[in-house]
């Protein structure tokens, strides 16, 4: 090995040189950091050459085994997808309205006659110059109209409003735990089938809340 050893200091001093005869710059001109980008890739290709013989050397002389390995087959399945955004939320007589600054949506949670935890999306309209509240509309004591995004959605789909009710809490925002995790399965054929998951929020409170897009509910995982 002391040829492949050999072959490795000389393209280390090879590249090195190459990089600094290739700058048109004076020498002042050439600074720590494009010389130790050279050094490094030089550095790189020698231990990859010399990785490189290594591997072959030993692969002529390996012997070969009566039993063949197995190479694990991947698995298809898409990892879940874990991050950080920035929502905000806020409680309702009703139910809980979020605002996901990614997709600039907002997610209302209600329950219907039944029990059934019902999860709505809405694109936020709101923008800046709307008005952000109606004097007019005087809320009970205790509770609070809702304002801005929120409040425009609010006053503008009756539908909302009256499952929702009145704000319990002002609006607040912060950065939360994100995921999304696929649905679906894997076949015979090993190939990943694609189904409806489920997105998970982490409230300001500590609530995990999960959306799911199969069935458009919501609940709170424990």
């Amino acid at each position: 090995m002391s040829h492949i050893r050999l072959t490795a200091c000389l393209m280390v001093w090879l590249l090195i040189l190459t990089a600094c005869q290739s700058q048109s710059t004076s020498p002042a001109d050439v600074t720590a950091t494009a010389l130790s980008d050279a050094l490094a890739q030089a550095v790189a290709t020698a231990d990859s050459l010399a990785a490189t013989a290594t591997a072959i050397t030993k692969a002529t002389e390996a012997v070969p085994t009566a039993t063949p390995t197995l190479t694990p087959t991947p698995d298809p399945f898409p990892e879940t997808i874990v991050g950080s955004i920035y929502v905000a939320e806020q409680r309702f007589e009703g139910g809980w309205m979020f605002w996901l600054q990614p997709n600039t949506q907002i997610w209302v949670l209600t329950e219907n006659d039944d029990g059934k935890q019902i999860w709505s999306v809405y694109e936020d309209t709101f923008v800046e110059g709307d008005a952000e509240s109606d004097p007019q509309i005087l809320p009970p004591e205790g509770r609070l109209q809702p304002i801005r995004g929120f409040g425009k959605l609010w006053r503008e789909n009756p539908e909302v409003r009256l499952a929702i009710g009145w704000a319990l809490d002002v609006e607040l925002g912060h950065t939360t735990r994100y995921e999304y995790h696929h649905g679906g399965y894997v076949n015979d054929d090993n190939d990943y089938v694609p189904a409806p998951g489920y997105h998970q929020v982490t409230t300001l409170g500590g609530d995990t809340v999960q959306f799911v897009e199969g069935s458009r509910t919501w609940r709170i995982q424990s």
